[in-house]
């Protein structure tokens, strides 16, 4: 299988830039800001390593400047997905031969390119397409990718090394085989760390891929493509379609050859595929794999003994960082109420201080939400809210979409702990805030653990150890990464492997061993050196 076991050494995360003023890196930055914005870039399909137009062009616009034509992607249809499926079928035999140390010199190459040639262009791509300013862009679409590539083949190097036990006379060794079948990568907007993940984790095992981004991530998505295609994957091992998602799944779902899902994305997509698969499993060559991230209602419980400077700056940050567009992010907070006249002050006075509008002026920390179908729904729950009794808003609730997208950053306090916005997913920069009596801390921990579906992440802010012990221990299910004195955002990979379970997903932690052994299926292989000559064993005999 060409599996054998190389050292890599446990990778460093890669450090973070910071762009300050005078910084030779954010000048270059600013100037591929410019250089993006003074073309429109025509952006096609990648099917067997060649580029697919296909006429049928649709536009790209910033979210913060939905006026302004940033590029054109050629639309797929049925026929292009068939093709992208065929071409990772015909690369598959030669891809899975391909010996280890050659695949993972493949990434950590790709690795490379994203920290030096590429690091100005796929940040400034993701602030353009995805609306990030320019310090989200780079701990996501440089850092995070980075340490992704180069943590996979690192941790996959340990999985080849784990090998089973021989006895006297006998060589048992574990062979892990790429799926039989090709994988389908669905990845989503608002991480284009996430993106190239997906797809370049279950390649990294050996599998071959067709891969649709999200609509509103393809500006960033196609160099990603570039980078790995200049980094050495072979033609056919990743296939790039951009169709809508019904035309994907027809054709992926309905394949005999079909083995894997990678996905991020809604709760209800995901539910839906599932079923899709679950309907077509007679028709499969072998059972799928099916790994998903479907978001959260992630909550940041205070307890009364809390620090109430810490629990503002981690609100606010966990709260409106990237617009609250992250699945981490904090949505639902739970305050006590010897601490909320405080913690409401502070919260307002740094939450009117934030800036908001393009992320090309780098003063702004809050930018546009990615489209007008997500603004419209943010709207709605800040209209509904201004109509309930049951609502008072601290601050923000101002909407702008005649320029960009723009949803203030809004805090609204509730009467009711089982109010809309305290259970279902906003993604937005709505924080939603309970006030609970300061004695009432264990009825506030039942409240977190049962009011939303949810349990991707949350946090507690403490001073109390005895507290931080029972909260641990009564929130094991409620989050799949849980933060002491922490915001609920911001998993390091190789530092904190990421993902939820319950409505957040199936809980493979990305950034880690445990994801990899999903895109592997393993076969033990036993030699023995000297075979049996005669079937009787020694209890056979009469005396």
């Amino acid at each position: 299988m060409g599996n054998e076991p190389f050292f890599y050494p446990r990778p460093a995360n890669e450090p973070v830039w910071h762009y300050a003023v005078g910084s030779p890196e954010r000048t270059a930055l600013k100037a591929q800001l410019k250089a993006f914005k003074e073309t429109v870039t025509e952006i096609p399909m990648y099917i067997d390593g060649r580029e697919v137009k296909t006429g049928n062009l649709v536009d790209i616009r910033p979210p913060h400047e939905h006026g302004h034509l940033l590029g054109q992607y050629h639309k797929g249809d049925r026929s292009h997905v068939d093709a992208a499926i065929q071409a990772a079928m015909k690369a598959r035999q030669g891809w899975a031969e391909t010996g280890y140390e050659s695949r993972a010199s493949i990434f950590l190459k790709a690795a490379e390119l994203i920290a030096t040639k590429y690091r100005y262009q796929l940040n400034a791509a993701t602030m353009l397409g995805q609306s990030k300013n320019a310090y989200q862009a780079e701990i996501d679409s440089a850092c995070e990718l980075i340490d992704f590539l180069r943590f996979n083949v690192h941790f996959l190097g340990e999985i080849y090394a784990q090998q089973p036990a021989s006895g006297p006379g006998v060589h048992n060794r574990m062979e892990y085989r790429p799926l039989e079948g090709f994988v389908l990568a669905v990845t989503p907007f608002n991480f284009t760390a996430i993106s190239g993940n997906l797809p370049g984790s279950a390649a990294l095992c050996g599998n071959v891929v067709v891969w649709k981004p999200a609509n509103t991530q393809i500006f960033a998505a196609r160099l990603i493509m570039k980078i790995f295609l200049e980094a050495g994957l072979p033609d056919g091992v990743i296939n790039l379609v951009y169709a809508d998602g019904l035309t994907i799944g027809d054709a992926c779902f309905s394949h005999p050859y079909f083995a894997g899902l990678h996905f991020t994305g809604s709760t209800q997509v995901f539910r839906a595929m599932w079923k899709t698969i679950g309907a077509n499993v007679d028709k499969y060559k072998t059972y799928p794999r099916i790994v998903g991230e479907t978001g959260g209602k992630d909550f940041v419980l205070v307890h009364p003994s809390a620090d109430v400077d810490a629990v503002v700056a981690n609100l606010v940050r966990g709260a409106f960082e990237y617009q609250g567009q992250k699945c981490s992010a904090a949505s639902r907070a739970y305050l006590p109420d010897n601490l909320a006249g405080e913690i409401k002050g502070k919260l307002v006075q740094q939450v009117k201080s934030l800036k908001m509008g393009s992320p090309e002026d780098f003063t702004n920390f809050v930018n546009a939400v990615i489209d007008e179908k997500s603004f419209d729904k943010i709207s709605a729950y800040i209209g509904n809210a201004k109509n309930s009794n049951s609502v008072n808003f601290w601050v923000g609730g101002g909407l702008d979409k005649s320029k960009g997208y723009f949803v203030e950053p809004t805090v609204i306090e509730t009467t009711d702990p089982h109010y809309t916005t305290m259970c279902e997913e906003v993604f937005g920069p709505v924080l939603t805030v309970y006030v609970y009596e300061e004695k009432k801390f264990e009825e506030a921990l039942d409240l977190v653990d049962t009011s939303s579906p949810y349990a991707l992440t949350g946090s507690i802010f403490a001073r109390d150890r005895k507290a931080i012990v029972l909260a641990t221990r009564k929130l094991t299910q409620a989050a799949g990464n849980f933060y002491i004195n922490d915001k609920p955002t911001g998993a390091v990979v190789g530092q904190q492997p990421f993902g939820g379970a319950r409505a957040s997903g199936t809980n493979d932690k990305a950034g880690s061993m445990l994801n990899l052994y999903r895109w592997l299926s393993a076969r033990t292989i036993k030699e023995t050196f000297v075979p049996a000559t005669d079937h009787r064993y020694p209890f056979l005999a009469e005396s």
